[in-house]
C-alpha cells in the first residue's frame, strides 16, 4: 500500500515535492496545506485537497507523512506540531533558523520515536553516492584539500517574496547549506570556521555573498564561496543536471583532493598520475560510472520506506542538525571576524 504523503508548503519545493511524490511508486498525494489563495487555486487545478493549516489537516484525518517545504521560519512550529501528532516528517533545509529552535524539534521528534528527515536530497543522487564509494575504498589516499563554489544570479523578483530578504535567509541558509552537508558527507566533520560576507550588491538584511575558510576533523582544509548575485556556472544547480528549471553546463564545482588522486563533482571524474604520484608524470582523467535518477524521487522512496519500516533515514533530523551547526558557525565567524567550531551534537 503507498504511504499517503501531505506537503505543506506550495511554494517553488512545495510543488517539485508533489511531482516527487507522483513519480513514486511508493507514494500517493495527501494533499497540500497552504492558506494562500494561490495554493487553493493550484489544488482546484490539480484535483487535490487543500488545507489552511497542519491542525485542519490532522483533523481531516492524518497523512502517514508530511513534507514540510514552508519558509524557513516556520519549520519549528510546524515540524513541532506534526511530531506531536506523532505523523513522521521530512523537513526542507534548512531544518530551522537557528540551533536552538532545530534542537527543540530533533529532541522532541527523538522523545516521541517520530522519524524526522531533513531535506538535504543531494545525498539520495547517485553521482554522490559514487563518489562516497570511492573515497571510503581509498581511491583519493587522505585527504588535503576540497574547494567549492555556489556561483549563481538570481533574478530580483526572486526577492519579490519578503522572506527571502530576511533573517533566516540569504544564500548560505539557503543553498550553501547543501554543499556544507555535502562536504560533511564526503569529506569528514568541520572542526572550525572563518568566513567573512556582505550584503553590498543589493543591501538587503541578508548577504549576497561570502566566502569561508574551514578545517575538518582528519586536517583537511576547505576554501568555499558562495553568491546569487555572480552570473556564472559554477554552482550544483548549473551543473547537476539535478533539477530540470536550470539550464544545465558542463562545469564543475567541487573539488576534492587527496594524496592519490583528486575527484572532481559533478563532473565526476577522478585525476590521478599514470605512475607515481608526481607532478613530473603525466596525469589523466577517468570518469566516474552512475546511474542517472532524480534525488527528489529517491528521497521521497526513503521516507515513505521509513514509514513503513522497511529502511533508516538516509538524512536524519540529527544530520541536518549537524549540518546547520556549521552554518550557525560560519555565520558567528563572520560576524566576529573570529576562528568559530561547531557546535558537536
Amino acid at each position: 500500500m503507498a504511504v499517503r504523503i501531505a506537503v505543506a508548503g506550495a511554494g517553488v519545493m512545495g510543488v517539485r515535492h508533489i511531482e516527487a511524490i507522483r513519480s513514486c511508486r511508493e507514494a500517493e498525494l495527501a494533499g497540500i496545506v497552504d492558506p494562500s489563495g494561490s495554493a487553493a487555486a493550484f489544488a482546484e487545478r490539480e484535483n487535490i485537497p487543500c488545507f489552511a493549516s497542519l491542525k485542519d489537516a490532522f483533523s481531516a484525518g492524518s497523512p502517514d507523512a508530511v513534507i514540510l517545504a514552508t519558509p524557513n521560519q516556520h519549520h519549528v512550529e510546524g515540524g513541532l506540531q506534526c511530531v506531536e501528532a506523532g505523523v513522521p516528517l521530512l523537513v526542507e533545509k534548512p531544518l530551522a533558523t537557528d540551533l536552538a529552535g532545530a534542537l527543540q524539534l530533533v529532541e522532541r521528534a527523538e522523545a516521541l520515536n517520530v522519524p524526522l528527515l531533513t531535506g538535504h536530497h543531494r545525498r539520495h543522487n547517485p553521482l554522490v553516492q559514487a563518489a562516497k564509494a570511492r573515497i571510503e575504498a581509498g581511491d583519493l589516499g587522505r585527504i588535503v584539500g576540497a574547494h567549492g563554489m555556489f556561483w549563481a544570479m538570481k533574478p530580483d523578483e526572486y526577492f519579490d517574496v519578503s522572506w527571502r530578504r530576511q533573517k533566516g535567509a540569504g544564500p548560505v541558509y539557503l543553498n550553501f547549506i547543501h554543499d556544507i552537508d555535502l562536504m560533511r558527507h564526503l569529506v569528514g566533520e568541520v572542526a572550525s570556521v572563518q568566513a567573512i560576507e556582505t550584503n553590498a550588491i543589493r543591501g538587503n538584511e541578508v548577504e549576497d555573498a561570502a566566502g569561508m575558510l574551514m578545517t575538518f576533523d582528519n586536517g583537511a582544509i576547505g576554501t568555499f564561496t558562495v553568491s546569487d548575485s555572480i552570473v556564472s556556472p559554477w554552482s550544483w544547480e548549473l551543473s547537476s543536471r539535478e533539477n530540470p528549471a536550470y539550464p544545465p553546463t558542463e562545469a564543475t564545482c567541487y573539488w576534492i583532493g587527496g594524496t592519490q588522486s583528486s575527484l572532481e563533482l559533478p563532473n565526476a571524474a577522478l585525476w590521478s598520475h599514470t605512475g607515481k604520484p608526481s607532478w613530473w608524470e603525466p596525469i589523466g582523467r577517468t570518469p566516474l560510472t552512475r546511474q542517472s535518477a532524480d534525488p527528489l524521487v529517491l528521497q521521497v522512496q526513503n521516507l515513505a520506506d521509513v514509514v513503513a519500516g522497511r529502511a533508516s533515514p538516509v538524512v536524519s533530523g540529527r544530520e541536518g542538525l549537524k549540518t546547520l551547526a556549521v552554518i550557525d558557525a560560519i555565520k558567528e565567524a563572520a560576524a566576529s571576524g573570529g576562528t568559530v567550531k561547531p557546535s558537536r551534537f
